[in-house]
């Protein structure tokens, strides 16, 4: 069976990592090390990591336009093909966020999707894998061809 989307395949890219925290909630120092984990174990390459406080979320790209901005500097100097959140971001905040960079955005649940996918060996597991991805993919596609 092939895989439910491109997208999914973080293999051998290079990957900045970004954890969004807010400002309320305390800092938990291993945000970024359990994300580069899972990253390394999808097969990326950690080009660089930040993680930004932020004061509340902005509905468009989660961190602010600067920050976004920023982060689009960071793809070109590091080189990155993704860009890996540690929170779950909503559809319009990854088309956002990839108009800005220019670059493919991926969220935590994607990522161990992604892992999931990768790992599946048995027919069973597959298929509960692609349930998984075409559930979380259902939501983005609405309004794509409006």
């Amino acid at each position: 069976m092939e895989k439910l989307r491109q997208t999914l395949r973080v293999r051998k890219e290079r990957a900045i990592l970004v954890a969004a925290v807010l400002r309320r909630r305390s800092a938990e120092t291993d945000d970024l090390a359990e994300l580069t984990a899972l990253a390394r174990s999808a097969g990326a390459v950690v080009a660089d990591r930040f993680q930004q406080k932020i004061r509340r979320i902005n509905p468009s790209t989660y961190l602010g336009k600067g920050k976004a901005e920023e982060l689009a500097d960071r793809v070109k100097r590091f080189n990155a093909d993704v860009i890996i959140f540690d929170n779950d971001l909503s559809p319009a905040q990854i088309r956002d966020l990839e108009e800005i960079t220019e670059t493919k955005v991926l969220d935590r649940s994607e990522l161990i999707l992604d892992i999931f996918a990768t790992r599946a060996k048995t027919r069973q597991a597959k298929l509960q894998v692609d349930l998984a991805q075409l559930e979380y993919t259902y939501p983005r596609l609405t309004r794509m061809w409006s």
